[in-house]
């Protein structure tokens, strides 16, 4: 069983930095370094509309300078389905100097239709070979099958032994499914109902993907982000939202870069930085003003407007 106290409320002591000078902060040590406690992927969504194949998204996100990359599954099967091989995908992204943040997938582990479910965990299975064959270990789990309004809806003791499952398939293969939190889903949308489900799982694997947009989205206060231990977040989907739409219209493609929205992100990330995230934010935007664009100059100011959120938070932990 999962140890409850490990899971919250984690201890902000775990990012003091060994051996800075007395003199000298965390965060000024950090800034004159250019260097972060955290890394920056490329969530494949900021440039689906340019239409690239899975390799030249992974050129795209070397270029710019991004650490690591968060390809979508269905990228990948077309890749193979078009004579391409994992190996040399694999090759590819480790020649980059990139590394698999986490992956994109859609099976549907939730349902309330058995028959649907156990087809759901074999998809599951395959999208988590295939991401183990790339040297990824983390993969986005969201309530697939109960996020549209009107669906049977499971309740939450009843997800947790569904995801629960689905962590021991994960710890099979080497891939942890990260329970993805879906503002606008009828579950998994707010962080009380990650938080529940995770630990009630009550599997060392248990783990959350948060998102800046997806939290505003379900009506979550960020500070509930402090009642979740650090460690079990490992990605992070990185966005911003504009004041309009409001809130019960806003969608997935009202998305925008870093610090072009009202979101606090910089107060928000000192938050959880403070508490010891060291994980990865990966940029995941899905706006069509954006997909106009060239795939490099996008994947290049998400970088940069990632990073200087994440500067602004460390000027202040």
């Amino acid at each position: 069983m999962l140890d409850r106290r490990r899971f919250f409320m984690g201890s902000s002591a775990a990012v003091a930095a060994a051996g800075l000078a007395t003199q000298c902060s965390q965060a000024e040590a950090l800034a004159a370094a250019e260097e972060m406690p955290v890394r920056f992927a490329l969530n494949t969504s900021t440039i689906r509309g340019q239409k690239l194949p899975i390799d030249q998204q992974i050129d795209v996100a070397a270029k710019v300078g991004y650490d690591g990359i968060e390809p979508w599954l269905g990228d990948i099967n077309r890749y193979v389905e078009q004579g391409g091989k994992l190996a040399d995908l694999r090759k590819q992204i480790e020649d980059s100097g990139l590394f698999v943040a986490s992956a994109i997938g859609f099976a549907n582990w939730i349902s309330e239709d058995e028959k649907q479910r156990q087809e759901g965990l074999e998809v599951a299975r395959k999208d988590m070979e295939t991401i183990a064959a790339l040297g990824g270990k983390l993969i986005a789990a969201p309530p697939v099958g109960a996020h549209r309004q009107g669906s049977p809806q499971p309740e939450l003791p009843a997800i947790a032994d569904r995801y629960r499952k689905l962590c021991e398939l994960g710890q099979s293969i080497g891939v942890k499914p990260q329970l993805e939190l879906w503002g606008f889903s009828p579950t998994l949308s707010t962080l009380s109902e990650l938080a529940y489900v995770a630990t009630a799982a009550q599997h060392e694997s248990a783990c959350v993907l948060p998102d800046f947009y997806h939290i505003y989205k379900g009506g979550s206060d960020f500070a509930g982000l402090g009642m979740i231990e650090a460690s079990r977040m490992h990605c992070f989907h990185m966005n911003d939202y504009p004041a309009e739409p409001e809130r019960s219209k806003i969608a997935d493609r009202d998305r925008v870069f870093p610090g072009d929205g009202v979101c606090e992100l910089p107060k928000i990330i000192a938050m959880l930085i403070g508490n010891g995230f060291k994980g990865t934010f990966s940029l995941e935007l899905f706006n069509p003003e954006y997909w106009k664009r060239d795939a490099v100059d996008v994947a290049r100011e998400g970088l940069q407007k990632s990073r200087e959120v994440v500067k602004a938070a460390l000027a202040v932990v």
